[in-house]
């Protein structure tokens, strides 16, 4: 793993890194940033790690990624937010790295709803939300992001699904730039989405997806619902009309139908 010092290298933000915490291995990056989020720990703080031993994505599921090939690390958030909103923060999230990752690998990137990064169809990064609530107010958010930058082999029914970027370019990705670019990219929507509840960051996630008008299905609660997107709610939810009424949903598995 890049210490501390390498990685602040040439960083450009203020206060997204400041403080960078390194591992070679941890069990999970957000089960730390967590942990320091409960102990008052400063936003901006960052956990980042070469292995993790649980990592994990949405619902649980394990992130699997090599060691000294990809970027997995998590970042800690306060953002003035009513709990019921926080649905709108992987897109922010989504919206900042698929910038940074186009600006490093020119790349297009499209997102997914809720939290999948993809590039022509492959998924190569995903983004996990965990957050405390007190009072009816956000305490803390900790942002798990997971990046494929330069694996070249993916086991099992992961080699249909996954990609990195070194695949998709065709050239191996400098992860450090990357990870820079990654904060700084945050940082520099931070202060804008805040002002406006993140509502500034919905139209900049719309541009880069193409599920609007398509038909998909939602796995909600072991019941799979189809229908047709036909936007995305103030507070970050997919709205789908379903047998001609329109539903939100705000958590699920989506898979776009023919896709």
């Amino acid at each position: 793993m890049y210490s501390e010092q390498v990685l602040r290298e040439g960083l450009k933000t203020k206060q997204f890194g400041c403080k960078i915490y390194t591992f070679d291995t941890i069990d999970s990056t957000n089960n730390c940033a967590r942990a320091l989020a409960g102990c008052w720990a400063e936003e901006g703080t960052v956990i980042i790690s070469e292995e993790q031993t649980a990592g994990r994505g949405r619902l649980g599921r394990p992130w699997l990624a090599n060691p000294n090939e990809n970027l997995t690390f998590s970042i800690i958030l306060r953002p003035a937010l009513l709990p019921d909103q926080l649905n709108i923060i992987p897109l922010y999230v989504a919206v900042a790295v698929t910038q940074a990752v186009e600006r490093v690998s020119g790349l297009k990137v499209e997102c997914k709803w809720p939290n999948d990064l993809l590039i022509h169809g492959r998924k190569f990064g995903g983004i996990l939300i965990e957050g405390s609530v007190k009072q009816n107010a956000v305490e803390y958010v900790v942002v798990g992001i997971g990046i494929n930058v330069n694996q070249e082999r993916f086991a099992g029914d992961l080699a249909k699904t996954a990609t990195s970027l070194r695949l998709q370019k065709g050239a191996q990705i400098d992860r450090k730039r990357l990870f820079g670019e990654i904060l700084s990219s945050m940082e520099a929507h931070y202060a804008t989405a805040s002002n406006s509840h993140f509502q500034s960051i919905l139209p900049l996630w719309r541009s880069h997806t193409s599920m609007i008008d398509k038909k998909i299905s939602v796995m909600e609660h072991g019941a799979m619902v189809s229908g047709v997107v036909r936007g995305f709610s103030p507070e970050g939810g997919l709205v789908m009309e379903t047998d001609g009424k329109e539903r939100t949903f705000f958590a699920g598995d989506v898979t776009v139908v023919g896709s």
